[in-house]
């Protein structure tokens, strides 16, 4: 069932977080326990070996397992309140993650959320520390132990600048564990990590395509208590983290804390300030911090500015930013705090699903056979915005639990979404469909990223989403989260689950039987014995010689299991009671007016004559036959009786086929 819930003003922090040790018990259970038997947490979940730092490598060097008593004398979980200069990186790719935890220290709510107080290395110690991250629409509770790697008595990875001071190294530590390992923390967007803080959307902008308002899009979000972060993008690994001329670092995430307007020399200039998460190598050019353009400032104005910069912090002209940066990132805290002039109160729509090859892994418009088989979810958009013709709306596709998999060789599929307007049928939208309508929206690109979030404006209507991977057969679970700015209706197509199927009509009588039918009579009473009945081998032997005559079917002759269910089919659809495993001709007659039509169908589907049909096909061939299933059942069977080529053959598709009436007749007749 689709997730449906409204995001207006409600506090995340009134959101009870879910506990996620693998015993079930929760932080202060465990924390209790250990303060009642003596003894110092160690972690089952996440343990003090190398495959929780490396999945791919060998650790490069001697590395032990440390807790903060055994580093200094007095540790301290937080020195003075969390700060964005507390935390400096350590021999991990992950300066993003750093970046976010530095914009999150801005934002005293949510770092309260995140960093649970009432934990320190004095008061109910016990070496045991919790956290809390938002992953696909719930709140996580994680507990970690705090041995934290070391070499030579310091810490590895990120750690305060301060060295008695822990929060950062353990809150590094609870990340990685929801992920599987340190490693699989190397590389990523700052944006991930914001979401995974705030529960927030993310919006992204390229700041050589950026529209004309982007500084007051940004002032305005960082006024709203926003979470932003820039970087430069590099050409080859080469260049990631090469320092340029002028100071700033390519292939490195940034924070952004602040943004001005100051007059100099009688003109307004806008300024930005940026945060290297290394806590030193800054900016030299224009505005850095001795530079001369402050001597042509109010006095009061620029102390009022650079008393409030830290090391590591440095300010910019906007335009020399545009000119140096790349990409920002800009995550809002609440779907009311996106950059419209006023608050607001958004809507939100949340769906999970899943990609599956042989049935609803599509692939993109390109893929056009395959296209319209992944899932669709249909958006009303009744009324209009308050000051505007037109709905505001913002769709957010995010790609589950990818870093977690890394170890498994999986990495970040290439995803997007493209909106069309919708057709009135309820159901599924077929392949046609596609082929002669043109997209209303889409995603402005397919990328291997975590997250693909737009801003639309759409007149109100009714419009088919439609989230795919890049190319077909990849296989990924999906959350998609759809903001818009008056109540909208949204809701998953093909999700019903039913069955037309009438009745047999009774079979003709001897005398008025076609030659067809006298052939198959004549067959039919050379194997049946003196009860004019057939077995399930005899079935078999009848159907395979038959068939086998049909050169446009190729098959290795039908299974037992086939010809189980054909039998048991017969007797439901002739309400037999004694159940003899058997099938008399009459019963025969009926079963074959239904094989020549699932015959015709699969003839119809099996389009390039190689005796098998496409799995992706079956929604369509089930439909004709008067069985419709939905998305998790096409799954399920297209894992079953697809092959590697996603195709099925005919013998699989004749035991899909039976199976599936068999199920829905019998359940009609209970209902009866």
């Amino acid at each position: 069932m689709p997730l449906q819930s409204t995001l207006s003003g409600r506090s995340s922090s009134s959101i009870q977080a879910e506990d996620t040790q693998s015993d079930g018990r929760s932080f202060e259970e465990l924390r209790q326990e250990c303060l009642s038997k003596g003894v110092l947490f160690e972690d089952p979940d996440f343990p003090a070996v190398d495959s929780s730092l490396f999945f791919s490598q060998s650790v490069p060097v001697q590395i032990e397992w440390k807790r903060p008593k055994e580093l200094c004398d007095n540790p301290k979980f937080i020195v003075g309140g969390a700060d964005r200069t507390d935390i400096c990186q350590g021999q991990l790719g992950d300066c993003w993650l750093l970046a976010a935890i530095a914009s999150l220290t801005l934002k005293k709510e949510a770092l309260a959320r995140v960093v649970p107080h009432n934990q320190d290395f004095d008061y109910k110690y016990a070496g045991i520390f919790h956290f809390q991250f938002w992953q696909h629409n719930k709140w996580l509770d994680i507990v970690v132990d705090d041995r934290l790697p070391s070499v030579r008595n310091q810490l590895i990875m990120l750690h305060s600048a301060s060295n008695n001071e822990f929060w950062s190294a353990l809150l590094e530590k609870a990340y990685a564990k929801l992920h599987g390992s340190y490693e699989s923390l190397k590389g990523g967007s700052t944006m991930e990590a914001m979401e995974d803080f705030t529960g927030g959307v993310g919006e992204m902008y390229d700041t050589k395509q950026a529209p004309d308002n982007l500084f007051s899009i940004m002032k305005k979000a960082l006024d709203r208590g926003s979470m932003m972060g820039c970087s430069i993008d590099i050409s080859s690994s080469a260049e990631s983290e090469a320092k340029t001329t002028t100071g700033l670092v390519k292939g490195h995430a940034y924070s952004i804390t602040g943004l001005e307007q100051v007059n100099y020399r009688g003109r307004t200039v806008q300024l930005i300030r940026i945060r290297n998460p290394w806590g030193q190598v800054e900016w030299n050019g224009p505005w850095s911090d001795n530079s001369s353009e402050w001597g042509y400032v109010d006095s009061a104005e620029k102390k009022r500015i650079l008393n409030n910069s830290e090391d590591g912090e440095f300010w910019m002209e906007f335009e020399d930013f545009k000119r140096n940066y790349d990409k920002v990132e800009i995550c809002n805290m609440t779907p009311d705090d996106l950059n419209d002039n006023t608050k607001r109160h958004w809507e939100v729509s949340m769906f999970e699903g899943n990609w599956i090859r042989g049935s609803t892994a599509g692939g993109c418009r390109n893929y056009i056979d395959t296209f319209w088989t992944n899932p669709q979810f249909k958006l009303q958009l009744e009324d209009a915005d308050d000051d505007d013709d037109v709905c505001s709306v913002v769709i957010a596709l995010m790609q589950k639990n990818r870093r977690k998999l890394r170890k498994e060789g999986l990495d970040m599929e290439t995803i997007g979404f493209t909106v069309y307007e919708a057709p009135d049928e309820e159901d599924q939208v077929g392949k046609d469909f596609f082929r002669y309508h043109a997209s209303k929206a889409r995603s402005k690109t397919y990328i291997n990223m975590r997250e693909v979030s737009e801003r639309f404006t759409l007149p109100p209507g009714k419009y088919l989403l439609i989230p795919t991977t890049f190319q077909p057969h990849h296989e990924a679970d999906f959350l998609i989260r759809v903001f818009s700015e008056k109540k909208a209706t949204a809701l998953e197509m093909g999700s019903n689950v039913d069955a037309d199927l009438p009745d047999p009509p009774p079979p003709s009588a001897p005398e008025e039987e076609t030659d067809e039918e006298k052939g198959l009579r004549r067959l039919f009473e050379q194997l049946a014995g003196e009860d004019q009945a057939i077995s399930v081998r005899e079935l078999k032997q009848m159907l395979d010689g038959v068939l086998s005559r049909r050169k446009e079917i190729k098959f290795d002759g039908l299974t037992l299991s086939t010809c189980h269910s054909i039998i048991n089919l017969m007797d439901v659809s002739f309400h037999q009671v004694d159940n003899t495993g058997k099938l008399e001709f009459q019963e025969f007659k009926v079963f074959w007016e239904k094989m020549k039509k699932w015959i015709m169908l699969f003839l119809s589907f099996d389009t390039d004559r190689s005796g098998k049909m496409s799995s992706y096909e079956l929604r369509i061939a089930l439909k004709a036959a008067g069985i419709h299933l939905n998305n998790k059942l096409l799954q399920l069977i297209g894992l079953r009786f697809a092959d590697s080529n996603y195709d099925i053959d005919f013998d699989d598709y004749l035991t899909c086929i039976v199976r599936l009436e068999n199920m829905f007749s019998t359940l009609k007749k209970r209902q009866h």
